[in-house]
């Protein structure tokens, strides 16, 4: 059989592509492909927001009963719970977290820098003013100004208050400061040493506290003098020497801080620890701040106990440095009874007067009036 041969005049030739053309589909590619790379991701981003949304919309119609239950328990809805007493059926106590937070960011953070502000202030007035010194070099001369009980509620006091103000302090912060010093096992010590000390001496200083003030209020109320002896700021930035009694104003001041937030003190502590140990608040004073005993009272008493006690620890510093390094011939008063004749004229002028005309005043061992006048001092 034979077969048709096809001549090549007879083929197709597919025409060549122009330049222009394959150039026009690079770069309709090249668009198409910029393109996609643009709309795929938004579109994955428009499914994935559409299927949360539609997500999100089944989960709120769903019931979910443990949200719902801690939602409830965290507004305050009761249950059983093992603890005794007036707190009894309280699952959680939100105030607490509260609490929990301005203790710690901002009693914690900000308190403690008063009593750092004032101990850089009297270290700066010392370093450019120095110790106020007598005018008169001491002579022998003696007067008796504080008997042994006097002394002894003081520095029962003053100790007690130095080892409260420690022991709180480290509660506050000793957490930040002392665990990299100490270590949390060497930390976890000193805090219950802390919490125990601190609880045993606040009774003690409690009980100074108010000694003191039946003792010596006597000498504290306001008189004329003490408006001059503000105005001369009471000596502490030139060389004069206001006007005083027994015990001038700035001493009187200090007394009734220790009167005011002492008390405070002594009765906000007493309420933090009341309920711990059983001790039952009288039926007379419940209509007293925060003396039903509940936990939210004792974390208000805590945040005002804390806020009195390094207030007032910040002030005592400045009572510390006049007493001891600020002032010469002011702790011989305290430490033996007795001070210079030399210095109550010069800090007390209107006391000496009234001790002079007295005859009270003790000679130097060798004059003739010695006898005499440890007569008269002990009488």
């Amino acid at each position: 059989m034979a077969t048709q041969s096809t001549s090549p005049s007879e083929t197709k030739v597919r025409p060549k592509m122009s330049g222009a053309r394959k150039r026009r589909i690079a770069l309709y590619s090249v668009l198409g492909i910029l393109g996609m790379a643009f709309i795929l991701p938004l579109a994955s981003y428009s499914v994935y927001f559409l299927g949360n949304d539609a997500i999100a919309q089944d989960v709120g119609s769903a019931v979910n009963p443990r949200s719902n239950y801690w939602r409830a328990v965290k507004e305050g809805v009761g249950g059983y719970t093992a603890v005794q007493g007036q707190e009894t059926g309280v699952l959680i106590a939100p105030g607490g977290t509260n609490w929990q937070q301005v203790r710690d960011n901002t009693l914690a953070k900000y308190l403690p820098w008063l009593v750092v502000g004032m101990f850089v202030i009297l270290l700066l007035y010392h370093l450019i003013h120095g110790k106020n010194k007598l005018d008169e070099k001491p002579s022998g001369r003696k007067i008796k100004r504080w008997n042994w009980l006097d002394r002894l509620v003081h520095w029962v006091t003053a100790i007690s208050f130095i080892a409260l103000a420690i022991t709180g302090v480290s509660m506050l912060i000793g957490k930040t400061l002392l665990i990299p010093l100490l270590g949390k096992a060497g930390f976890a010590l000193w805090a219950q040493a802390s919490i125990t000390i601190h609880n045993v001496l606040g009774p003690v200083f409690s009980v100074g506290i108010v000694m003191m003030i039946v003792m010596w209020i006597w000498h504290n109320f306001p008189s004329a003098t003490d408006l001059q002896w503000f105005k001369q700021g009471g000596g502490l930035f030139s060389k004069t020497h206001p006007p005083a009694g027994r015990m001038n104003a700035g001493e009187k001041v200090w007394f009734w801080l220790v009167t005011i937030v002492g008390l405070a003190v002594c009765v906000t502590g007493l309420i933090m620890v009341a309920p711990v140990y059983g001790i039952a608040i009288p039926a007379w004073a419940e209509f007293l701040p925060f003396a039903s005993g509940t936990r939210p009272d004792m974390q208000q008493a805590m945040v005002i106990h804390a806020v009195l006690s390094l207030g007032w620890t910040a002030i005592a510093l400045g009572h510390i440095y006049i007493g001891t390094a600020g002032t010469e011939g002011a702790f011989e008063g305290m430490s033996t009874g007795y001070v210079s004749a030399e210095w109550a004229k010069q800090h007390h002028d209107q006391w000496f007067d009234a001790v002079e005309a007295k005859g009270k005043i003790i000679e130097p061992e060798g004059t003739s009036q010695t006898g005499t006048a440890r007569a008269s001092a002990t009488s």
